[in-house]
């Protein structure tokens, strides 16, 4: 049985909750912590999830290496970086139930380091050859690839995001996770690049569309992850840094209008 239904069942019980924390949040009077920004990210974030279970999606990523990564980083990745950033703030308590909040807030606790290894340990494991052929042979093995992806992904954008906002990390730690999560991905990607063709599933000429030779394709997979790694981690780390330049700022803004009138 194709894992592709149940996927879609989890995103839209996912969105369901959602929709109701952000409506009583919204009618509590805090429009302002529950802007219609955050439904936009809600849904992006699901979809990037789930679009593997999509046929199209699907299967482009059982023809091409390069696709299929990308599936691996919307679920291990982007997925995960939007679902933060959607609940951030008070939204949060009121979108998670109990037991999950609960969960989460543990896992928020957990030393930094660890949710930066188990992303790199899950993207290392999976690719290596013999496991990543294994898991595109058999759908409950694939689905499990996944899952590990995406339970790792919240994890360390949990880190990064601090949706709770327990302010754990400073800006320099947060960089540090950014970075190292960076220099995980970029040395997959020059394995891809720099390595001959590692994956016998997707040797054959059935497999290469575009007229992709298999170490092309295994070269544009390892664009993909480059790529899209210095977008999701550029954009986190720029807005990390505007956010602190423009608290630096808010002491000399206040005294500028005393300065004026003494």
């Amino acid at each position: 049985m194709s894992a592709g239904p149940l996927v879609l069942a989890g995103a839209a019980l996912a969105l369901l909750r959602f929709g109701r924390g952000f409506v009583r949040l919204r009618r509590r009077g805090r429009r302002d912590l529950a802007g219609w920004d955050r439904p936009l990210l809600a849904c992006a974030g699901l979809a990037a999830t789930a679009a593997p279970a999509l046929g199209p999606v699907d299967e482009a990523a059982g023809r091409l290496l390069g696709a299929h990564m990308l599936e691996h980083l919307l679920v291990g990745d982007a997925g995960p970086a939007l679902l933060a950033v959607a609940v951030r703030g008070p939204l949060l308590a009121f979108v998670l139930p109990v037991r999950l909040g609960r969960l989460a807030a543990r896992a928020g606790a957990l030393p930094a380091w660890a949710p930066v290894a188990l992303w790199a340990a899950a993207l290392a494991a999976w690719h290596v050859p013999a496991a990543y052929d294994a898991a595109l042979g058999n759908e409950l093995l694939h689905g499990l690839e996944h899952l590990s992806f995406l339970a790792a992904g919240l994890l360390v954008w949990t880190q990064l995001v601090d949706p709770a906002r327990r302010r754990r990390l400073g800006t320099g730690a947060r960089l540090a996770v950014a970075g190292a999560m960076f220099a995980a991905g970029q040395l997959l990607a020059d394995v891809l690049f720099l390595s001959g063709p590692l994956y016998p599933a997707y040797a054959g000429a059935e497999a290469r569309p575009l007229g992709l030779s298999a170490a092309a394709d295994q070269q544009l997979a390892g664009l993909v992850m480059m790529v899209e790694q210095t977008v999701a981690l550029g954009a986190f780390a720029a807005l990390l840094l505007r956010g602190r330049v423009r608290e630096a700022l808010r002491p000399a803004r206040r005294r500028a209008p005393l300065e004026a009138t003494a």
